[in-house]
């Protein structure tokens, strides 16, 4: 571990003190200094009882963010991950003392100031991770505390890696050397390797198809000289490590899960899509209307489209977006095919497609046509979190490894969308589609749904 590391890890918890503090008496001074001409004040808190109870309340949520994780000793994480855990931690604390207040009413009665102090915790907190990532990255981006990474392998994989983290220095990864042929994977070149860079930090093993007896002799060199062993799995080697366990007649039989989805997962994520479709429609029902009109004056046709898609299970649906091209467009694109852009696999993408309206590449660009998809959410056909939905003549062309990808639901946002949208491979866009489907978590789906609102804006292509 590096000790710049350690440095940081252990600069977040006083730093966290101090934010949590700030956000009790920033709170403090909106209810009894700022807002006080809009709502009187008909109770006094003393200060000096307010600030010894937000000390304690501060020294409680170290305590909860400590199990949430947000003092894991790790190379400088997304800002996404880190806004979701300290969002979960915040949360927590307050509900813990939202039901203390419940039971023990005497004991504080500012509404305002419990909600005021769970929102500028959060973001009080967050600037304060922020300010020290900021400086952390700096320091990487000099070369210092970074992460010396030796990449085995050669293939396209390696190379989106290897590219990925050279573009993003702020990581804390150094790549000091590429092992390109698998005959170099041999002790002695290895410890030759360690002499020459004078120190290895990490062997990320990035090809796919280097044989059990090097993989063995790479994890041994990492375990006897202490370096960390990582590696990249490829689709077909993607398994799902969910296992359950049962005996039938005294023999253990094994049950590997598709998905974590499967059981509670399941209804944990369907409840979630079902409040934040209505959420969502009720909010953004003026928006439908103002769209619909701009997309009837732009051009003729209906303002929404059903697609035919195919969903999980192999179900199809009607897919609804706004129309964004026109009127028969459907039936053009068989004499368009010979411009598809994407010879990697079964999907069709045209950059100036000639069937898209004008107000269609804007609500394209901006991804406003899915909005609609809203209703297959609350219909049950999608879920907010889940692999793109595909047309029916792209699933037909599917290889048997690539139908994992209709276990689950498909969804408005995903992993595979936030993490390049259409500038993604079709393989390299179901390999984080089925590591999505087997590594699912409640987290996992809002630190997506976290990310997807910075891509939209990102204007990157269109999904």
């Amino acid at each position: 571990m590096k000790k710049s590391e350690l440095m940081f890890s252990a600069l977040l918890v006083p730093i966290d003190f101090l934010m949590l503090i700030a956000a009790g008496l920033a709170a403090y001074f909106l209810r009894f200094q700022a807002l006080v001409d809009l709502r009187p004040v008909i109770f006094e808190i003393p200060f000096k009882w307010y600030l010894d109870i937000t000390l304690a309340i501060a020294f409680f949520y170290l305590i909860i963010f400590a199990f949430a994780g947000l003092y894991i000793i790790a190379p400088a994480r997304k800002l996404s991950h880190e806004f979701a855990k300290i969002f979960f931690a915040c949360s927590a604390g307050i509900m813990i003392i939202i039901i203390f207040i419940f039971f023990k009413r005497e004991f504080f009665s500012s509404r305002f100031i419990v909600l005021a102090a769970w929102l500028l915790s959060i973001i009080f907190v967050y600037l304060g991770r922020l300010i020290i990532r900021g400086i952390q990255k700096m320091l990487y981006k000099s070369g210092i505390g970074t992460h010396r990474v030796v990449i085995v392998g050669e293939d396209e994989i390696s190379k989106n890696i290897i590219n990925e983290l050279n573009r993003n220095t702020g990581w804390g990864y150094k790549i000091v050397h590429t092992i390109k042929n698998s005959f170099e994977v041999n002790s002695d070149y290895l410890i030759k390797l360690k002499e020459e860079y004078f120190k290895i930090d990490e062997i990320i093993q990035t090809d796919p198809n280097l044989s059990k007896e090097k993989i063995l002799e790479l994890l041994n060199f990492c375990s006897e000289h202490h370096i960390i062993f990582k590696y990249a799995a490829d689709l077909l080697g993607a398994q799902s490590s969910r296992i359950e366990i049962n005996t039938i007649a005294g023999i253990p039989i094994v049950e590997i899960k598709k998905s974590p989805l499967d059981g509670w997962g399941r209804i944990i994520k369907r409840i979630f899509d079902i409040v934040l479709a209505v959420s969502g429609l009720i909010v953004l029902s003026p928006f439908f209307v103002i769209m619909g009109l701009i997309i009837k004056m732009d051009s003729r046709g209906s303002v929404f489209v059903g697609l035919e898609r195919v969903g999980g299970k192999g179900k199809k649906f009607k897919l609804y977006k706004f129309r964004s091209m026109i009127e028969g467009a459907d039936k053009l694109k068989k004499d368009l095919l010979k411009y598809n852009e994407r010879e990697d696999g079964p999907l069709f993408k045209m950059v100036d497609d000639p069937r898209v309206t004008k107000v269609g590449k804007f609500i394209r660009q901006w991804s406003i046509d899915e909005f609609p998809q809203l209703f297959n959410i609350l219909k049950g056909e999608m879920s907010l979190v889940g692999p793109r939905p595909h047309e029916l003549n792209e699933v037909i062309h599917y290889e048997k490894h690539h139908k994992k990808l209709l276990n689950i639901k498909p969804g408005l946002t995903g992993l595979a969308q936030i993490s390049g949208r259409n500038d993604l491979k079709f393989e390299e866009e179901a390999r984080l589609d089925v590591y999505y489907i087997e590594n699912w978590s409640f987290k996992l789906d809002l630190q997506i749904l976290f990310r997807t609102p910075i891509i939209v804006l990102s204007r990157k292509a269109a999904c």
